[in-house]
């Protein structure tokens, strides 16, 4: 092969490995990003427990899906007020899933805080959802599956009540239990 031939097939054949290289790496096909009035897109949570919640599981239920972090200030705020509407709502369909969205602290760390709440703290998710602008985030998710609210920033109790008691006061969809299989942790 003469120089300019070989540099030609090298180039070439380079190109054709780095096609097939990029077909055997691509992604699967993209899932959707949540979006307010749109069908909330699935998710699987795994607990600190090593219980797996997928979105589908919690069908007929009000779902609220929080991004925290122990340093973060107004996380510390929240956290509580969620554990406490969580205690006085749960009855009536509310599920809350508390996303640990750092790395930094070791599990052991998270175990007592996990065995406190009322509600499951959750260490690894898979799914679209993310932190968006800041911490906290949180997602809600309407008994028919619709994303609702999607907003970082802290709740206080005035905002938990204009956004959650009217959607727990909504009737779960016709073919779904009043409330799910899934067993709320007792308070």
């Amino acid at each position: 092969m003469g120089g300019v031939t070989r540099r030609r097939w090298a180039r070439d054949a380079g190109a054709g490995l780095l096609l097939c290289g990029a077909a055997a790496i691509a992604p699967r096909a993209a899932r959707p990003a949540p979006a307010v009035g749109r069908p909330a897109p699935e998710f699987e949570a795994t607990t600190f427990d090593g219980q797996k919640v997928r979105l589908a599981d919690l069908r007929g239920d009000v779902v609220i899906l929080n991004f925290w972090a122990t340093w973060c200030g107004p996380c510390k705020v929240e956290l509580p007020l969620l554990d406490a509407y969580y205690r006085a709502r749960s009855s009536v369909g509310l599920r809350v899933l508390a996303v640990a969205t750092e790395d930094s602290v070791p599990a052991s760390y998270l175990r007592p805080l996990s065995k406190a709440l009322a509600f499951p703290l959750v260490r690894r998710i898979n799914g679209p959802y993310k932190v968006m602008t800041g911490l906290p985030t949180n997602y809600i998710i309407d008994r028919s599956g619709v994303l609702r609210y999607a907003r970082a920033g802290a709740f206080d109790l005035d905002t938990m009540n204009d956004i959650l008691t009217p959607l727990l006061n909504e009737a779960p969809p016709a073919d779904e239990p009043a409330v799910s299989p899934i067993a709320a942790r007792s308070p």
